[in-house]
């Protein structure tokens, strides 16, 4: 049966001429005699939505820690907008542009929805005593924007009504929407998103994933996300990355990728990325999704 073709808009001019706005080379992290992440080389292209896939245990997520400063990398290099990073603590890499949220959520179960958005935007007031003292007037607008555009962003996730609610007492989907809202107060330039689907009712997934689509277009953000759902995975994303074993196999677009016989044999095993994509998530069960 004939595959259909992705859905995906097409990447603006930025992703088309290849232009990478996260770049790695040689990237290794091992634990033990492990290698999690065994000389990774890949690039995102800016102005992209791209896909990192792999069965469990791929090393998708050490990527992740890895490129975003949780973890300390054994080998290799990486820049983000032509800048190194590694090495450098996450609330820096944050602060240039690169945020990602995680598997499991972050939320602070012990505030308010709106105080865990609040606390996310940059610039704020309170950061600037004197500012505060010279200059009121610009600071009590600056705290009414900071504070229209987190409900803007609870709206669209369908969290507007709970911003009063504890954090803690969100559904997990709720806490995992809250986490993309949260980072996305950042205005980030690239937005890490671990496995944004999981959790999430059908409704709620496709209105996250045109608000992607969206913010790629008006805003220029771009997306490397971690997913398990091939129906995603080929249909909403312009570019696909594969890992297995800790290694990048293939780097291309859906089409691409699902007629890649080693992503076929890696990945499914005798099964075919075609075949994913009429099942429901066929690594998705039982245990850890990474490592």
């Amino acid at each position: 049966m004939a595959s259909e073709p992705s859905t995906a808009p097409a990447p603006p001019a930025a992703a088309r001429n290849g232009g990478a706005i996260l770049a790695t080379e040689e990237l290794t992290k091992h634990f033990g005699g492990i290698f999690a992440v065994d000389r990774a080389s890949l690039s995102v292209r800016e102005g992209s939505i791209t896909a990192l896939i792999g069965p469990n245990g791929a090393g998708k997520t050490t990527f992740f820690n890895v490129v975003t400063g949780f973890y300390r990398p054994d080998g290799g290099a990486a820049t983000f907008q032509g800048r190194p990073i590694l090495g450098r603590p996450p609330h820096r890499i944050a602060q240039l542009g690169m945020v990602r949220t995680f598997q499991i959520t972050k939320a602070l179960a012990r505030m308010p929805v709106i105080d865990n958005m609040l606390l996310a935007a940059p610039d704020q007031p309170g950061e600037h005593l004197l500012g505060l003292l010279l200059r009121p007037g610009a600071s009590r607008r600056r705290e009414r924007e900071i504070r229209d555009r987190a409900m803007e962003l609870l709206a669209v996730f369908n969290l507007e009504r709970l911003a009063d609610e504890y954090a803690g007492t969100l559904s997990g989907g709720q806490r995992k929407l809250l986490e993309l809202a949260r980072a996305l107060m950042t205005r980030p330039r690239l937005l890490l998103l671990d496995e944004p689907m999981a959790g999430i009712n059908p409704t709620l997934g496709r209105r996250l994933l045109d608000h992607m689509q969206r913010l790629r277009a008006e805003e220029g953000v771009t997306f490397l996300f971690i997913e398990h759902d091939m129906e995603v995975v080929m249909n909403h994303s312009d570019r696909v990355i594969v890992m297995a074993e800790g290694r990048v196999i293939a780097d291309g677009t859906p089409d691409e990728v699902r007629a890649d016989q080693s992503v076929i044999d890696a990945y499914l095993g005798s099964g075919t990325v075609r075949d994913a994509e009429s099942e429901a998530s066929p690594v998705a069960g039982g245990g850890p999704r990474d490592s």
